[in-house]
This record gives structure tokens, C-alpha cells and sequence, in this order.
């Protein structure tokens, strides 16, 4: 099994480091090619007027100039990569609902699924008082990558797995629930400052649609979508 891993939190983040044990613990080889910045809610944006600078910063490990969408087309089509996988995250912060279209983590694999590559994108939804612990994190992603491989997958779909923010001490891996997005929009509003607008609104209250994916990560349970391109 070959996989290529990515992200939009950029090459240097936890998320992708939890991701890259989970894949090592499942004795899987991978190739990094991810973005040398971070690039949050950048949706499926790409670069097609200006050079894409590429830096090679160990065996199969790249850092790319570019959003994560680049990172993934380049993997394809310029360094020539052949991956049987293609996961992307693990991101700090959920990717529910409204974020699909905004997040770079979930662009990653919708731009691999629509070139017929099997793919997984992971979140991990954050609550401001708790520390994340990324290595459970690791350990409940390759749990999830072995019982997930073994489902039904159809062409020109990808999986968006949101993980719930758990007290430490909780280990195992919580309860998983087949979902779909959230249909309503997120909460928006803005703070009048000098020179313009601050975001914020605030993430942990949006609605909690009954049967979507905000209900079941933010009750607790591991989320997740089978979503097509």
C-alpha cells in the first residue's frame, strides 16, 4: 500500500505527523507532499499562473508553495507519484457541514477522488479547554483507516472522518456513525473594530442538524461521510 499524505494545516503540523504514525503503525509506506505554509480554509483553490515552488525536504517528504489541491495535483502529475490511498489532515479543527467547500483538508481528497484515487480526509474537532493528544489521535485514525478499507467505496467518492474532542484518558475509539452534512449554514457575525471587522462567531455553537455529521462529532461519536465528487 502506497499512500500520500497531505494537508492544509502545513508540512510541519501534528495533525500530518499523527497521520504519518498511524500509516507507519499499519506498515504502509507514504509520501509526504503538503503545503510549506498553512492554508486554512482556502477551499479548492489552485495555482495556474505562477510557478509552483516545490522544496524536497527528505526521502518522499515535499513541501509545496501552494494550496493543499496543488499539493495532490503535483503528487499526480509532476512528481510522478502512483499512490493506492490518498489521506489528508489530521486537522486541527472540525470540517462539518458548510466547511466542506471552505476547507483545504477535504479539497486534498475531493481533488483525488476526481481522478479515481481512493481517499480520506481526517479532522479533529477542538474544544479551547482541552489539550488534543495527537498520539491517541494517531492510533484511532489507523483503526479507522483498517475498518474503513474494508467498506464499499464507489468510484468518484471520498470519506470525511471528524473526530470528537475527548477528555484525556478516553482511549478507545469512540463510537462511529455513518452521517451526512450538516444542512445549515454556519453561525456568522462580525465585531466592529477600528478599520474594518473581526470575525467571530462562534464555532461550538452552530446547530446540531438531527442525523448530520455536527451531531454526532459534537455529541461524542467519531463522524462519518461517504461524499461524491
Amino acid at each position: 500500500m502506497h499512500v500520500l499524505l497531505t494537508n492544509d494545516d502545513g508540512i510541519r503540523a501534528p495533525g500530518l505527523q499523527a497521520l504519518e504514525s498511524a500509516v507507519a503503525s499499519l506498515g504502509w509506506q507514504c509520501s509526504i507532499v503538503a503545503p510549506a505554509m498553512e492554508h486554512s480554509q482556502c477551499g479548492h483553490r489552485v495555482t495556474t499562473h505562477q510557478l509552483l515552488k516545490v522544496e524536497t525536504l527528505g526521502e518522499n517528504r515535499h513541501a509545496v508553495h501552494g494550496t493543499p489541491a496543488d499539493c495532490v495535483r503535483l503528487a499526480l502529475f509532476a512528481l510522478d507519484l502512483k499512490p493506492d490511498l490518498v489521506l489528508s489532515g489530521v486537522n486541527a479543527g472540525g470540517n462539518m457541514g458548510q466547511d466542506l467547500v471552505i476547507s483545504g483538508t477535504v479539497a486534498a481528497v475531493r481533488e483525488a477522488a476526481y481522478h479515481g484515487i481512493r481517499s480520506m480526509a481526517f479532522s479533529h474537532y477542538l474544544i479551547r479547554e482541552l489539550a488534543v493528544d495527537w498520539q491517541r489521535t494517531a492510533a484511532w485514525v489507523a483503526e479507522l483507516l483498517q475498518e474503513t478499507l474494508t467498506r464499499e467505496q464507489p468510484q468518484r467518492t471520498f470519506w470525511n472522518i471528524n473526530l470528537p474532542h475527548l477528555p484525556a484518558g478516553s482511549s478507545a475509539l469512540p463510537a462511529r456513525v455513518l452521517c451526512q452534512p450538516a444542512n445549515s449554514p454556519l453561525n456568522v457575525s462580525y465585531r466592529k473594530e477600528a478599520g474594518g471587522y473581526a470575525y467571530n462567531a462562534s464555532y461550538a455553537s452552530r446547530p446540531r442538524d438531527a442525523g448530520s455529521d455536527v451531531e454526532a462529532c459534537f455529541g461524542g461519536s467519531v463522524a462519518m461521510s461517504l461524499l461524491q465528487v
